[in-house]
């Protein structure tokens, strides 16, 4: 925070004093594995798709954008339908740009001064700030030691906060753990009891990237019109610079989102980017076979070599432990890998990339940790 902001110069909040922006490293490095993002750049044929699209988005953008961009909330309901074998209506589906916005969406409907949005812990670094700009009180329940989720220890909290929102990423960022539908269950029941209300947001921003046999909680939508399920193109379509994230929930629950949405907060250009690679999904969901794969392999790598490693069903591991993890996260960037400390005192985690990037961090990370 600069000398005058300090001195006052400016009228800052006062809880905002002293903070510093969210964001990882951002450096140039050969082995770019800290942020999750999909290792793989669009296809030649998807590129020039979306190019297509963009041009002819930009002969009418003296014009404002659709303002409820149903042709694209159409074709979201339509991937997940193929994707999840959920059958969705139009009206059920939003999009902002990134699963960001969904969530401010969500507290700026649901949230706000005097209400609490409960989650657990360790969890998204960005949820809290999420319930910091919108005046909403920030409670972190405990994870299990597995970075799981106890059914009662959940309900429990839920009971003593009555939070107005409950958010549960599965899989977990930064853990990589994946909730059971049961446990879901006991939280949208739980949720169900709370005074005026609450809504449950199953954050999915990994969902496509979950092991055979664990389920979506866009399966659960149907019986409980106060559960929403957040998702992101940014993973596995390898579409992080295009910045668009979607929620799937019950039409009231849309409803309020787009009351508290700026005005033509998606642009038509974004539309177009999202419905092009949509039109690419199978091609596109190919990669994601590669990347649990390659997910799986290192953890088994990393265990072999007498490391911990949290069960992930997503993107990336969290693995440990470490005495100085700082140390052995410089340790690898001074050999051209990037990896993320987050998480809990002694872990990193690291996304999963190409081959040529596992490799390349495994010869790292034998040699910075002796292994």
């Amino acid at each position: 925070m600069t000398a005058d902001l300090a001195r006052g110069a400016l009228p800052l909040r006062p809880d905002l004093v002293g903070l510093e922006p969210y964001g990882a490293p951002q450096l140039d490095v050969p082995h770019l594995l800290n942020v999750n993002e999909n290792p793989y750049a669009p296809a030649p044929d998807v590129v020039a798709d979306i190019a297509a699209a963009v041009a002819e988005a930009a002969s009418g953008l003296n014009r404002y954008p659709d303002r409820d961009f149903e042709s694209l909330r159409a074709d979201l309901a339509a991937y997940l339908r193929v994707e999840s074998g959920v059958e969705l209506a139009t009206e059920q589906v939003w999009a902002a740009n990134g699963s960001n916005e969904i969530m401010l969406h969500v507290l700026q409907a649901f949230g706000g001064p005097g209400r609490t949005v409960l989650s657990f812990a360790p969890t998204y670094s960005m949820y809290p700030e999420y319930a910091r700009d919108t005046f909403t009180g920030w409670v972190a329940g405990r994870r299990e030691e597995d970075f799981g989720l106890d059914a009662d220890v959940a309900r429990a909290a839920i009971a003593e906060h009555a939070p107005s929102v409950v958010l549960l990423a599965s899989p977990n960022n930064p853990t990589g753990t994946a909730l059971p539908a049961e446990t879901v269950i006991a939280v949208l029941d739980a949720a169900a009891a709370v005074p005026g209300g609450c809504v449950v947001v199953v954050d999915e921003a990994y969902g496509e990237f979950r092991r055979t046999g664990t389920p979506s909680a866009l399966e659960l939508l149907a019986d409980h019109p106060h559960l929403a399920v957040s998702r992101t193109m940014s993973k596995a379509f390898g579409l992080a610079g295009a910045r668009v994230g979607y929620l799937a929930a019950a039409p009231a629950l849309v409803d309020a989102l787009r009351v508290v949405r700026l005005p033509y907060h998606l642009s038509a250009v974004t539309q177009a980017v999202a419905r092009a690679a949509l039109r690419h999904a199978p091609a596109l969901m190919a990669q994601v076979g590669s990347l649990r794969d390659e997910r799986d392999a290192l953890v088994v790598w990393l265990r072999e070599r007498g490391l911990t490693v949290a069960e992930s069903d997503a993107n990336f591991v969290l693995f440990g432990l470490f005495d100085d993890r700082h140390a052995i996260w410089q340790g690898l960037l001074d050999r051209g890998v990037l990896i993320r400390e987050v998480g809990p005192d002694g872990w990193l985690r690291v996304s999963v990339g190409t081959p040529q990037d596992m490799v390349a961090f495994q010869d790292a990370l034998s040699e910075v940790a002796g292994l």
